[in-house]
């Protein structure tokens, strides 16, 4: 199984940005360049592959060993990964599908529209997909 290709799952976010409440009640302005940060880093990867591939293997291997030399590997995966969809994907579709699979296995309990009522905010988001629209 492939969740980058495979349906359901390469319908929705594989991953979501997370925030401690407190921290973003506290810090908007802060908050918001991380996740511009992120976005764009994810343009990146999207649109330019073969430069964030070069970047991580030059620079993410020398500082943090672990990281893959292996530039080839690393640029197959950064094309395979769908890393221009977070303009597309709702990410309150992912966090609903999310909660489901895991209220199904007893992991939550939980609705996923308490989940959505009480756990997201998408203000950062919607206000930088309106930015960052290419």
């Amino acid at each position: 199984m492939n969740t980058a290709v495979d349906r359901p799952w390469s319908q929705y976010f594989c991953c979501m940005a997370l925030g401690n409440r407190e921290f973003v009640r506290k810090h908007p302005v802060a908050t918001k360049r991380a996740l511009r940060a992120i976005l764009k880093g994810a343009d990146i990867c999207a649109l330019e592959p073969e430069r964030a591939a070069r970047f991580v293997v030059d620079k993410g291997y020398t500082r943090y060993p672990g990281y893959t030399p292996r530039y080839d590997y690393t640029l197959q995966t950064l094309k395979e990964l769908p890393y221009g969809k977070w303009r597309e994907y709702d990410p309150a579709d992912t966090i609903r599908f999310a909660a489901l699979r895991l209220h199904e296995i007893g992991m939550i309990k939980s609705s996923p529209q308490k989940i959505l009522a009480q756990g997201t905010d998408w203000r950062f988001l919607n206000e930088l997909r309106k930015e960052l629209k290419l």
